[in-house]
């Protein structure tokens, strides 16, 4: 079993930046994805990395957000940069015990409740 918990999130002015943090307990070999949702939308992939630090990034995310790990907190990070007042969503973090780099929300058994990013213009 494998819980993860999202923090982080607020309200913030486009170009500003934002770190979100997942942590997860009840496994350390896991795969962590970050998903959003935005109003009236469906939930997108954002980004993933898993427990050898391999990432993958939506095209969305590439070249403003990066996703990296701490092994000993056993913390996920989403470092979100020159926010966009698209970006607003609630942010999920999500888990799951495989190694693949997954972008698909149906791969992952494990979910945070989300944390609110609202970036204003």
């Amino acid at each position: 079993q494998v819980q993860v918990k999202e923090s982080g999130g607020g309200l913030v002015q486009a170009g500003d930046s934002l770190r979100l943090s997942c942590t997860a307990s009840g496994r350390t070999r896991i795969g962590v994805g970050w998903f959003r949702q935005a109003p009236e939308k469906e939930r997108e992939f954002v980004a993933t990395i898993n427990w050898l630090g391999g990432t993958l990034y939506a095209d969305s995310a590439k070249g403003r957000f990066a996703i990296s790990r701490d092994g000993v907190r056993n913390t996920v990070y989403l470092q979100m940069n020159n926010l966009k007042p698209e970006d607003t969503a609630v942010y999920y973090c999500a888990a799951h015990e495989y190694g693949v780099l997954y972008s698909s929300s149906g791969a992952y058994e494990y979910w945070g409740q989300g944390t609110q990013v609202t970036v204003s213009s």
